[in-house]
């Protein structure tokens, strides 16, 4: 089995972990990186190997895949070590902003890469992710980067960095923006006059739920909102406030482009 070097194992990280192993892949064949020992505790019941440094690994490891899963911020120093694996390897990252460009001046004009933005339901199989390969990736790393994110949930090649940033923007952050949803129904259950424990349950079940339905769907969203409606009914009462013009399309639309531009801005476009 391919030999696969995470660096870094923070919430996606671990996500990403988490979700290899859950779809079969063995232990043994991740080696983790993490100056933050000890890994979550899930992991270490799970017999991964993780070094707090570069310079704790075996000379004899040869990965196919380095996967940076670290903050954009320390790219700089994080990513150059890593060039020893050069000749063996695909790079592979999942940090917003950080361009192909970018790792082709740490890593050498010839590195491979592959840039992926995942999002964080990749922990329970259920993630969705786009991915952008330079044009010397070799088919069988290509198959590997995809085998990797499709463990953990769908995966879709993509062709620019501008769709990368869109990514990034739409699911990449979006399970925050559901969360939110979450927050504000049971925020609004509590104005009704409900308990807090039974709030927060119908905040989170009828967001689980419909997220569930939605994905076992062949209806897209619109035709599932509207078999939810009926006409002069409550849902429509709700709907005339959510959907005004200044309602949640807009406010969901303005907050995509303000995740855009931010991924713009930390790629220097």
């Amino acid at each position: 089995m391919s030999q696969i070097l995470l660096v870094g194992c923070g919430k996606m990280g671990s996500a990403l972990v988490e979700g290899w192993l859950s779809g079969g892949r063995d232990p043994r064949s991740i080696t983790i990186i993490e100056p933050q020992l000890p890994l979550p505790a899930p992991l270490r019941s799970r017999g991964v190997q993780a070094l707090a440094s570069d310079r704790d690994l075996p000379g004899t490891l040869a990965p196919s895949l380095v996967l940076f899963a670290v903050k954009p911020q320390v790219m700089d120093h994080v990513v150059p070590p890593y060039v020893r694996f050069k000749e063996s390897a695909v790079y592979m990252s999942i940090a917003a902003g950080r361009t192909m460009a970018f790792f082709k001046e740490c890593l050498g004009a010839d590195a491979r890469i592959v840039r992926v933005m995942p999002n964080t339901p990749v922990a329970i199989g259920r993630g969705i992710s786009g991915g952008l390969a330079s044009e010397n990736v070799q088919k069988d790393q290509l198959d590997l980067a995809a085998s990797l994110m499709e463990t953990a949930g769908e995966f879709h090649w993509l062709t620019s960095e501008r769709q990368i940033d869109a990514v990034t923007a739409v699911s990449g952050s979006g399970p925050a923006y559901v969360f939110l949803l979450a927050e504000c129904l049971a925020e609004a259950a509590k104005s009704l006059g409900l308990p807090d424990d039974l709030a927060e349950r119908l905040g989170r079940m009828t967001a689980a739920g419909s997220g569930e339905m939605l994905a076992q769907s062949k209806e897209t969203a619109a035709i599932l909102r509207e078999h939810v409606t009926s006409p002069g009914g409550t849902t429509e009462a709700a709907l005339m406030v959510l959907m005004a013009d200044s309602g949640l399309q807009t406010l969901v639309k303005e907050a995509a482009e303000a995740a855009f531009k931010r991924s713009r801005e930390l790629a220097g476009s």
